[in-house]
């Protein structure tokens, strides 16, 4: 077996891991970067990028099905190619999953492994029964990967993931989809919008990431009047029968229903990919997930010279966030044991359904009852929503009852990914409420729902 020896080696290269190996060879220290599958980041090859090309097909057919209250009449009817569909997801994005190999091929081929890692101590690997690599530091950044059920295992191959729908040749005519978070809600809403008969099943009356109950509340109204959606679901039976799966339910009318589907799609969360890398062999403490546990701002695990980041820590399982934890990661493994925290940026997260969800700062959930007040705008009347017809939705921003000064917002509204980067410069700034109403605001625009929004948070600070 060949022996490398090297000052750091880093595991998986998606985001979070090229961003650690960038780090590293940055400070001038020799990295081996260590990939076991093919090339190209979660986000390019099965998440944001083929997941948004589907939702524009879908818009797309949305917007033309929906032209007559505009007094724009389309004759006919809309046809939609299910094959030429699929056809621009995967060559769009087997384009994006292109340009992350061109970079992965700019890394010199000494320093790049390709096999499975496993760990013989804390800091020598075992490279795919080829390999030994003894490194000084080592930083984990092997992802996620859909989290199935055992319940769901005798639907057979009528059971998909997301990863599933990517590749594709042509639209199944139904689907039943489980979890209504990101994944389940865009892929859902997207699939229903193409011409699939679908039905979402969640739990608990959940939808997307939202924890404020009332913004919660219109949108399961909101998505619930567009296709089928049982927010609390009573699955008594789940079977597959030929080339269908069979699934036997109590309705949200209290009925016992069967229904037939081509597919069930499981998007029910993700785990993190580090069962498989001999952790036992290291004196790593795990969580009761197995996840090494680790400091939320350095990412170091415990006091060894082991990092772990990106969707690997399944703590903020986001791209912009893998790519600055991967950095943070990287930079603490070159200085170690001189370790310091990285730069945390104000949360963001979008999902693009639509109505979009968008949440900024710290959550409903989060906050401390009796010290912020709630600053509201329903966007059924706000104007320019109205003028595009896209008047669905509500916003709640949350400001300290002390300082005045903007905590964060939940909210489900037209637009919301542009408005969720406003807020999220405006939390990261630590403005207050008074501050952010001192800004411009043009006319006429969405935005100015944010403004009546934060209007509204002044008034009740101000009582």
């Amino acid at each position: 077996m060949r022996i490398v020896s090297v000052d750091v080696a880093v595991i998986g290269a998606g985001t979070a891991g090229l961003a650690a190996y960038r780090a590293v060879k940055a400070k001038g220290l020799t990295a081996v970067i260590i990939e076991g599958g093919a090339y190209g980041t979660t986000c390019a090859r099965v998440g944001c990028m083929p997941s948004k090309l589907l939702i524009a097909a879908a818009d797309a057919a949305h917007e033309a099905r929906h032209t007559a209250p505009f007094g724009v009449h389309i004759d006919g009817e809309v046809r939609i190619d299910g094959a030429e569909v699929m056809d621009r997801v995967r060559r769009e994005r087997d384009r994006f999953v292109g340009f992350v190999v061109k970079g992965v091929e700019t890394i010199p081929a000494g320093d790049k492994l390709v096999g499975h890692a496993r760990f013989i101590d804390n800091t020598v690997l075992e490279v795919g029964g080829h390999t030994e690599v003894h490194a000084r530091r080592v930083v984990i950044a092997t992802g996620s990967s859909p989290k199935i059920a055992a319940s769901f295992r005798e639907l057979g191959d009528r059971l998909i993931v997301n990863d599933d729908v990517f590749g594709w040749h042509d639209l199944p005519e139904s689907i039943a989809v489980f979890g209504p978070g990101v994944i389940g809600l865009e892929l859902g809403q997207a699939l229903s919008r193409l011409g699939v008969r679908v039905r979402l099943f969640g739990k608990r009356c959940t939808v997307g990431p939202l924890t404020d109950p009332a913004v919660r509340s219109v949108a399961l109204e909101a998505f619930a009047g567009e296709f089928a959606f049982d927010a609390d679901a009573k699955v008594l039976d789940m079977k597959k029968d030929g080339d269908q799966a069979v699934l036997r339910f109590i309705d949200h009318d209290g009925r016992e229903v069967t229904e037939r589907f081509d597919y069930v799609l499981a998007a029910t969360g993700r785990e993190a990919n580090v069962h498989h890398l001999g952790l036992e062999n290291t004196t790593l403490e795990l969580d009761k997930n197995g996840v090494p546990v680790f400091d939320k701002e350095t990412l170091q695990c415990g006091a060894s010279p082991v990092f772990i980041a990106g969707d690997a820590n399944n703590f903020l399982p986001l791209l912009h966030e893998a790519a600055d934890e991967g950095r943070t990661a990287g930079e603490n493994a070159a200085r170690y044991p001189d370790v310091k925290p990285g730069h945390r940026r104000a949360t963001i997260a979008v999902v693009f359904s639509d109505p979009q969800i968008a949440m900024v700062g710290q959550r409903y959930a989060d906050l401390e009852e009796g010290r912020f007040v709630t600053g509201e705008v329903s966007f059924e009347d706000q104007g320019r929503s109205r003028v595009m017809l896209k008047n669905k939705g509500l916003m709640h921003v949350y400001a300290d009852k002390d300082t005045g000064r903007f905590l964060g917002a939940e909210w489900l509204g037209p637009r919301a990914e542009n408005i969720a980067h406003t807020l999220a410069w405006a939390c990261q700034m630590r403005l207050t409420v008074n501050e952010m109403l001192d800004m411009p605001f043009y006319h006429p625009v969405i935005e100015e729902g944010l403004r009546t929004a934060l209007r509204d948070a002044a008034a009740k600070l101000g009582a």
